[in-house]
């Protein structure tokens, strides 16, 4: 069995170590399920953004808009970006 050794915050730690305890798993499982999800999708089993502008919700409401000004040959409109 291999060992990892990594560096992270104190309050990170702490922070994690209680929610996983809440859901019944140690910190250790925890990150033992994480890699073993790496491993069966090849790849981070998460979203990694940058920048917010970017993610899927945003695209398709800019996509939206400029259908919208496409079809109407309106320039602007107003959006309500609580939706």
């Amino acid at each position: 069995m291999a060992q990892i050794s990594i560096q992270i915050g104190d309050s990170t730690k702490r922070d994690a170590e209680r929610i996983c305890s809440k859901i019944g798993l140690s910190l250790s499982t925890a990150i033992n399920i994480y890699l073993k999800k790496i491993v069966n999708e090849n790849g981070i089993p998460l979203e990694l953004t940058a920048d917010p502008f970017y993610s899927k919700k945003n695209m398709d409401r800019l996509r939206a808009s400029i259908h919208q000004m496409e079809t109407t040959g309106r320039t602007v409109h107003q959006v309500d970006f609580d939706d």
